[in-house]
Parts: C-alpha cells; structure tokens; sequence
C-alpha cells in the first residue's frame, strides 16, 4: 500500500498538497469503501414508477419543481421553481447516486491499496448496470424529469447521468489491475458509446447541449467524462472547443460570476454547481497540448478568474452578497471540488486549505446529488488524451459531430 501511494504521489510531483489530500481522505475513503464491500447492485429495474412511459429497464425521474396543482389532482402538474417536490418519483436516480457513490470508493480505495478485491466488486456492480440483460439500464435517457400531463421526458434530464461520471472514472482508476476483466470493461465501453450516440443525435441531447446554463455546461463535462472512457478523441476536441467558445464566453461574466445561475431561485447553489462543473472539465480535457485551465478568452474570461470569484463566498458565505437561496441555504458549500482541482491546477494553497475543512460527506440528499465529484482521488491528474488502453481509432469522420 505505502509502494502504491508513493507511486502515485511521484507521478503526481510529491507535492505537498497532495499528501495533504490523500491524508484527508483515506479514512474516509476505507471507511466507504468497506461499506460497499457488503452492497449488492440495484439498478433501474428494482423499481418502477406507474406515471413512467419507458419500460423496465429505462430510467425514469420527475422534473424537481412541479406540483400536483391544487385546483385539481387530475390537471398537469405546475411549477414552483427552486422548491423540490417530496413525493417525486426518486428511486432511479438514488439508485444511480448510490452506484456512483459504491464505485468512487472502490476505485479510490484500490488506488490507495492496489487490493483487487475492490476492483471485483466494482466489476460486479458494472456488470449489473451495463450488461446483464435482467438488470442493466438501457443506453438513453428518453424518460427523465419527466412532468405529469406536460411531458413523459425532457431534455434537461439528461443531467441526471452526471452520477455515471464517477463510474468510468474508478473504473479508469482500476483498468491496471489484473483483476480487471477485460471482455466486461470493452461491453461496458460499448454501453457508453451507445449512449454517446444518443446523447449527440436525439433531440434531447441537442437541446441540452445549447442549454445556456449549467445544464449545458454538465452536458460537456458528461461527454467530455464518457468520450475520454471510450476514446473518441473527436468528441474530446469537440468538448473542448465547446468549453472556449461557448461556455466560458457565453456564461462568465467579465468579473467571473456566472449570470445565468445567480438570476435562479438558488443563485448560491446553482454558482457552485456550474463552477464544480466547468473545472471538471478542465480537469477532464486538459493536456501537454491544450491546457484548458489556464485559457482565456480575449476579453480575459478564464477558469481561474471564475474561482477567484467565488472562493471568497466560499471561505465565508456571510459574504455573499446576493439572495439566499430559497431551499438548502444552509447546507452548502460543502468540499467543492473545483477548489481541490483549482489548487492543483494553480498550486492555491488557500483554496486546498478551504477544501480541507469543509464537509467531505454530507448527508443531506440535495446536495449530494448536486456534488457528482466525491472522490478526488480517481481524479487527481488526468492530463492523458484519453483512458489508458483504449484504442485511438475514432474520428469526426466515423461520426458527425453534434451541431
């Protein structure tokens, strides 16, 4: 274990800043890790809601905001934006944050003790989601945030699937081991690159990606996370150009704020979100050739300057000086991670000072759902083109690009 940990700290420079990260979170990583030894998959096909127009094997949620209307029970539902609805049909997509939650510890706990143990649970839990045909989801998101009387899907469910992130990453993280079966990693690939062809061709996946908020930003990161897992290193390029010629232009202010989410109900909230989710893109896309994190934009906009902006409400949101938030005021901020990729990008010790104190694992269901990166050590360092052993042979040519 100690071999394996100084390994990773030599590939990652042996500074200071990451012993301090993985100090922080080896107690909890074995903790978690030791707890999803003992779980058993659950996948979409252990529940099913009657208002869902899929089947048994499609995921299916409900838009957070809409409300029976008191009128009438019969009529379509109406919106109360910023206020979530209880009795939402929910047991997908917890079931998809418990996935991720199981495979981020995994992989970080193989990283920190090269033990294939974790590498064989991870697998049976992929297995489950992937490729067993009694239990796996199929490759598309046709039935998410769906809202009773108005819609049985839309586009904006697509955000749902940022909970996958974490799955291909500690997947990544374990590819080297010897336990890892290499005939169940490619079916899972192929389970991927489905869902990236839907992603980019349906409607829905079209219209998420020219959202002008954060649902177009984690319409990136998804691909950007998926595409490195599968190698289409077009879809990467295609990420990356989308990141410096749309999002950070069309959402950044000149001072580094983010408009579109300070004008919502959850202006606190929905900033970090955005923030958490752009520098994983960075962290994702960023290589010897193509440094997103220090891009800037001609009139100045970049990575860096959207952290300095919120970093200071970060280290005291008694600063903040905007409206609070109309739900989960109180909860956030939690350890964001664009403050632990920022400090690596930026060697901040501040920011990793900040990250440090703040909660690693919170409990509220919110906010857990909004936090898709939990486990910085599957991660930390990710400037290769794509995942390792993962054949380069994909083109623009092979498939057009989404427009």
């Amino acid at each position: 274990m100690r071999l394996l940990v100084l390994f990773l700290l030599a590939g990652w420079g042996a500074r200071a800043q990451d012993m301090l990260v993985i100090k922080t979170l080896r107690p909890l990583v074995m903790k978690e890790a030791s707890a999803a030894m003992k779980e058993a998959p659950v996948t979409v096909t252990a529940s099913h809601s009657p208002r869902s127009a899929g089947g048994r094997h499609d995921f299916f949620s409900e838009g957070d905001y809409w409300w029976p209307n008191p009128v009438s029970a019969d009529s379509p539902y109406i919106q109360k934006d910023g206020q979530t609805n209880p009795a939402n049909f929910t047991a997908h997509r917890l079931a998809m944050i418990r996935f991720s939650r199981i495979m981020g510890a995994l992989g970080s706990a193989y990283i920190l003790t090269g033990d294939n143990k974790y590498v064989t649970q991870a697998l049976r839990h992929a297995r489950a989601w992937f490729v067993d045909t009694a239990t796996m989801m199929d490759p598309d998101l046709q039935y998410a945030q769906a809202i009773k009387g108005r819609a049985t899907g839309r586009g904006i469910g697509i955000i749902d699937t940022i909970q996958l992130m974490e799955v291909v990453q500690g997947l990544e993280a374990m590819e080297g081991s010897t336990a890892m079966d290499r005939v169940l990693l490619a079916r899972i690939r192929e389970w991927f690159s489905r869902y990236l062809q839907w992603l980019t061709t349906h409607p829905y996946g079209k219209e998420e990606m020219n959202a002008a908020n954060n649902h177009g930003t984690c319409w990136v990161m998804q691909v950007a996370a998926f595409s490195r897992f599968t190698g289409d290193t077009a879809l990467m390029e295609f990420c990356r150009q989308r990141f410096k010629t749309v999002l950070l232009p069309r959402q950044m202010a000149a001072d580094g704020s983010f408009p579109q989410e300070l004008r919502r109900t959850k202006p606190y909230g929905y900033s970090l979100f955005n923030l958490d989710a752009m520098t994983t893109i960075c962290q994702l896309l960023s290589g010897p050739g193509d440094d997103l994190w220090n891009f800037t934009t001609p009139d100045g906009r970049s990575m860096k300057k959207g952290i300095e902006f919120l970093y200071p409400y970060i280290a005291d949101k008694g600063k903040w000086p905007f409206a609070q938030d109309v739900m989960y005021w109180d909860q956030w901020p939690v350890a964001q991670p664009a403050l632990v990729f920022g400090a690596e990008a930026f060697g901040r010790k501040d920011w990793l000072d900040t990250w440090k104190r703040l909660d690693h694992q919170p409990e509220n269901a919110e906010v857990i759902r909004n936090l898709a990166v939990r486990h910085p050590l599957i991660w930390l360092d990710r400037r290769t083109e794509a995942a390792p052993g993962v054949a380069m042979a994909r083109s623009s040519s092979a498939r057009d690009l989404p427009k």
